[in-house]
């Protein structure tokens, strides 16, 4: 399998992401404990970080290539620095593959030993990305796992799935949408999907923009 390479410390155990992790649950704990925090609003914060402001930096970086072919193809040949040029840099994101859609190729990116993970243009991963059921199917049953998500691939159209390592991370590159030609970058940014981004999911459609 493509990236698989899990020769490394994988799960992080002393790295200063987990010690950053430990910190922050502890602190949640004291928090909610004393009542200072509801525990609903940290529900909230950690929704936000996961599915808005984490996505939409990668949802600008996919709009800028689907716009410029210039920047594509830079995105294509070295992830990181074209990412990094539109200021979406940092820790977990030292080294990022990006894998272009086509009709006859679609990628999914998975991590089969923890949740390495692009967060500079991701956020946080999503809590089924991290749950051992998608981990283990993604590999064995990929359409089974699209057909979960609601989504389905045309028969001769192949998956590939890409493992994530703590040194290599990928982010999905979708096919842009029928329909929107002369849009802005702004605007064909609000169709792009976390999901779409990881490969377990699309673009919405311009129908589906409210």
């Amino acid at each position: 399998m493509p990236g698989h390479d899990h020769d490394h410390p994988h799960d992080h155990d002393h790295s200063e992401l987990s010690e950053t992790q430990l910190r922050v649950r502890a602190l949640e704990t004291v928090l909610t404990e004393k009542g200072y925090v509801d525990p609903a609003a940290l529900d909230l914060l950690i929704e936000t970080y996961e599915k808005k402001v984490g996505p939409r930096n990668g949802a600008r970086v996919v709009a800028k290539a689907w716009a410029d072919p210039v920047y594509r193809a830079r995105l294509l040949k070295d992830g990181t620095p074209a990412i990094a040029a539109v200021g979406y840099a940092g820790r977990q994101g030292e080294h990022i593959v990006v894998l272009e859609n086509t009709p006859k190729l679609h990628n999914m990116v998975v991590c089969t030993l923890c949740s390495c993970y692009p967060w500079p243009v991701l956020g946080l991963p999503p809590v089924w990305y991290k749950s051992a059921p998608y981990r283990s199917r993604a590999v064995a049953d990929p359409r089974g796992v699209l057909a979960d998500f609601g989504v389905t691939l045309p028969k001769d159209t192949e998956i590939r799935i890409w493992d994530s390592t703590a040194e290599i991370r990928y982010l999905v590159l979708p096919m842009r949408p029928e329909g929107t030609d002369g849009w802005s970058e702004e605007k064909l940014a609000e169709l792009v999907t976390r999901d779409s981004m990881i490969g377990t999911g699309l673009p919405k459609a311009p129908k589906d923009l409210k």
